[in-house]
Order: structure tokens, then C-alpha cells, then sequence
């Protein structure tokens, strides 16, 4: 049967090549201008150039996103940056504003053209009415239920190609458009500067005694804007069976690390269901994978109803970690069945670490012996971007990652 896409954020070219080898079959990033994650690393236009035909020979896509909503003397600059990606064109633009969807299709009309989720679609009749514009994907809003996703699909064109975000961090403004970040701190968040204020710890003052600050709780948090994360893991076999083209991850701020994980669980999770639907049973194992990342306490967002209650507000002051990113290996296992590594964060002989590898849910094992690269042992590797050599239960490639318990380390 035929899968939808699975579609990785990339905002870095790390992070790209830790998606493609973990499983995705497109990414999306931004260049250093007119994308909605200034914040990211994001990619020069040289690092754009090569990153396309390197994801064309492994057979897999790359997406630009020039989703910001930008003001009329922000256009000369944009002209330009679409004129220099019109030299070697990405498989798509991910755009918000029908005045960039306008002016793309004149200077890319090689590039297909995507919906942004930031436009808001909701409805068929929106969709093929983008479609009749010139677009080939609608990005679907997030404020959607999975049977509205459904009907959509039954009642647009089957040219049109729908894609929806699965996972990762969902906004409290409607489909990302927001005006908190530009009062609150002068940066606009629908032209790409968001200061992320909904992720904010709020209190409140009297008037009269405004040296008294007080915490504004809901639930067991003082987080009152900030919404639950988006897993749709357990629910692989619903989303295929609506119809959805591509499923989209968020993330483009988020490490190597995340990217690499939630392509590789996601990854595990669609080919199951592929070799044969009638047998597929979710193995638990893959949302242990996806708590092992950085993130808010998860939620099936507005999949399964259409109420906000569902996704709001965090459970949790914050963030939940429960492994830390320790090295990535550099190289294959070579002929003496070591591996070498590059180190992210301190571990020592004795630890108990996870060895993730493509295809693979993590594999725990204990640390026997650690070497440096002239093959005197280490006790530890404290030092972050140390090379070390070690012996894995397996023979590894290029890519490969170790990671370790948080309260552990």
C-alpha cells in the first residue's frame, strides 16, 4: 500500500541529514529570511543548493518554507532570495500569503506551491479554492478533527494533496498566527522573530502593591498559554485511513537528537502498518521512544474532538527530559569492531546507555571500556566534542547515537 510522506523538520543541515537517516522521506527548512524560525539556525543559500540534490540522490524532497507575513517593503528582498532558489528549485515553497504565493509562482513556476497551516484552511471549499489558485498541498490548520480531515479528502480533488502536523509543539494562537510575541516584546511572530511568550511562567500584581508578584496557576501549573505537545503516535492506522498525502512533524528549533528520534519512531510505526494493515498492533516501545525527547506533556490535540480543553495547559512546569543526547558515532565500526564517536555530553565506564540505530527502537548496555583515539583507555569522555573509541554489542554505521538516563547523568 502506498504511505503517506514523512515529513521531518530540518533547521540546520545536521539536522537534515539526521532526519534522512533516520527515516524521512522529505524535510523542511527555511533560508536566513522570510521563514517562520528566525530563531533556528536556519540555511544559507549555498547550504539550500546542496542540500537539494544531496536529498534528490537518496531519492527524497526538500521543502523551503517562506511562511512569513511580510510587509510591502519587504518585498524587494524577497524577489531576490525567490530569484536565487529559482537557480536550482526545491520540490516545494511552503507559503502563508497569497500576495508570496503570487510572486513565487511568477519567479519559481518550477516549485510547487503549499499552503502554509498558518492560512488557516478548514474547510473543502477552501481547499479547492487554493487549489484552483495554484497550489498543490494544502497544509491543513491544526484547529481540525480527524473526521473533518476525512470529509475534506472525499470532497477535494484527488491532484490536491493534503498534510497535516502529527507531532510536536502546538501553539496557542490559532494555526500559529499570534500577536502576543509583537506586544509583548516588539518582535513579530507572523514574520518569523516569535520570543514564544505562551511558554512564559505569568503572575499578577495589585495595583497598589505592585512589589507583590503573584502566581497565576490552572491545574498544577503556572503555564496558564502554553499548550500540551502533539503525538499521534498510538494512532498511525486513523491517520493513513483519512487520506492524509503527508505527515508532518514540527520541530525546526529542536536538536539533531529530536529529529533523528521522531523520524525513526514514526518511521518504525508507518512501515508496520504498511506490511500489513489487518495485523498491526502499536508497540509500546515507540512512545517510549518519543517521551526519551524533549517535550511537553503530549496530547492527541484537536484530532478527536474539537474542544481546546484538549490540548491546554501543560501538566508539568515546563519541559519533560528523559535522556540526554551523549555521542553520535562519526564513522562506521571498523575492522577492530570499534566505533568512534563524538561526544555531546559526559558519561564514564560503568554507565548504563541506550544505543540507538535506524530501524531500531534504543538498546541498552552497559559501558565496558572507553579509548581514546590512540587507544590508551579513558575512565570518562567529560570534555563535549571529544573523540573516543568504542566497543559496541553490534557492529554500527556512520550516524548511529548513544544517549543516557537525565537523572542518571
Amino acid at each position: 500500500m502506498k504511505l503517506p510522506e514523512l515529513l521531518s523538520p530540518a533547521g540546520s543541515y545536521e539536522k537534515m541529514l539526521a532526519a534522512f537517516r533516520y527515516g524521512a522521506d522529505a524535510v523542511y527548512l527555511a533560508g536566513e529570511d522570510f521563514g517562520m524560525r528566525s530563531a533556528a539556525k536556519n540555511f544559507s543559500l549555498e547550504e539550500i543548493r546542496a542540500a537539494i540534490p544531496y536529498a534528490h540522490a537518496l531519492g527524497k524532497k526538500v521543502y523551503v518554507a517562506v511562511n512569513v507575513l511580510p510587509h510591502s517593503n519587504e518585498y524587494p528582498a524577497l524577489r531576490r532570495f525567490l530569484r536565487a532558489l529559482a537557480k536550482d528549485p526545491p520540490d516545494g515553497l511552503i507559503i502563508s500569503d497569497i500576495g508570496v504565493i503570487e510572486t513565487a509562482r511568477e519567479l519559481i513556476p518550477a516549485a510547487e506551491i503549499h499552503l502554509s497551516t498558518q492560512a488557516s484552511a478548514v474547510s473543502a471549499a477552501a481547499c479547492r479554492a487554493w487549489h484552483r489558485l495554484g497550489v498543490k498541498r494544502v497544509v491543513l490548520a491544526r484547529e481540525l478533527t480527524l473526521a473533518e480531515i476525512a470529509f475534506i479528502r472525499r470532497s477535494t480533488p484527488r491532484s490536491l494533496e493534503l498534510e497535516a502536523f502529527i507531532h510536536g509543539s502546538m501553539c496557542v494562537s490559532y494555526s500559529g498566527r499570534c500577536l502576543l510575541s509583537q506586544y509583548l516584546a516588539g518582535r513579530d511572530s507572523n514574520r518569523g522573530a516569535c520570543t514564544q511568550p505562551c511558554r512564559w511562567n505569568f503572575v499578577i500584581s495589585e495595583e497598589k502593591h505592585q512589589s507583590e508578584k503573584l502566581p497565576v496557576y490552572e491545574d498544577r501549573g503556572t503555564f496558564i498559554l502554553s499548550s500540551r505537545d502533539l503525538s499521534m503516535i498510538e494512532h498511525i492506522p486513523e491517520l493513513v485511513e483519512a487520506g492524509l498525502s503527508s505527515l508532518k512533524i514540527e520541530g525546526r528549533m529542536k536538536s539533531a537528537y529530536y529529529a533523528a528520534v521522531t523520524a525513526n519512531t514514526y518511521r518504525m510505526a508507518l512501515d508496520a502498518y504498511g506490511r500489513d494493515p489487518a495485523r498491526y498492533r502499536f508497540d509500546p516501545r515507540w512512545k517510549e521512544e518519543l517521551d526519551s525527547v524533549s517535550h511537553r506533556a503530549y496530547s492527541t490535540g484537536y484530532y478527536f474532538s474539537s474542544l481546546f480543553e484538549n490540548v491546554n495547559t501543560v501538566t508539568e512546569d515546563g519541559y519533560i527530559r528523559e535522556k540526554a543526547y551523549l555521542a553520535e558515532a562519526i564513522a562506521d565500526t571498523n575492522e577492530n569492531g570499534l566505533t568512534l564517536f563524538l561526544q555531546h555530553n559526559k558519561f564514564s565506564v560503568g554507565d548504563t546507555v541506550e544505543l540507538l540505530e535506524p530501524g531500531r527502537p534504543g538498546e541498552p548496555f552497559s559501558v565496558s571500556a572507553l579509548l581514546a583515539e590512540d587507544g590508551s583507555p579513558l575512565s570518562s569522555v567529560p570534555h563535549p566534542k571529544q573523540r573516543f573509541l568504542l566497543s559496541l554489542p553490534r557492529p554500527v554505521r556512520k550516524g548511529s547515537i548513544l544517549r543516557g538516563s537525565y537523572p542518571h547523568l
